[in-house]
């Protein structure tokens, strides 16, 4: 049986990213270098939320190069039970929506999105009728 495990994306510098995405909740769960012929080419970073298995992970390249994050990528998706409440502590922590609040649909589920240190955008969601 075939399952979901993780979603990789490119970021700059680790330790921002890590402050982000443990702002969101997430737990630093592991990192693990890639090293070819004796060279660490990149290092990636693993997260998850508590009680999940599915991860986010996170790769430096230790080559320099920079990333566009291209028009292919949406966002990734957190679901969370106050969306006032979570959104007040990213505040705390220098992280602002790109816009307040708002349902696609009436009586639809809250959500605003941020934005990580490199410009990935991820939607915070607060389930509908909260």
């Amino acid at each position: 049986m075939s399952r979901y495990l993780h979603t990789m994306i490119r970021v700059t510098d680790p330790e921002r990213s890590r402050a982000f995405y443990e702002a969101l909740g997430m737990e630093f769960r592991r990192e693990m270098d890639i090293v070819r012929e004796g060279v660490t080419e990149a290092t990636n970073y693993f997260f998850g939320y508590p009680g999940q298995d599915e991860e986010l992970e996170l790769t430096v390249n230790h080559d320099g190069r920079t990333y566009e994050i291209g028009t292919g990528y949406g966002h990734i998706a957190i679901g969370v039970e106050d969306l006032d409440a979570t959104l007040a502590s990213l505040e705390r922590q220098g992280i602002r929506p790109e816009r307040e609040p708002y349902r696609v649909r009436e009586g639809g589920s809250r959500l605003c999105f941020v934005r990580d240190p490199d410009g990935y955008r991820v939607e915070v969601l607060e389930k509908a009728g909260s």
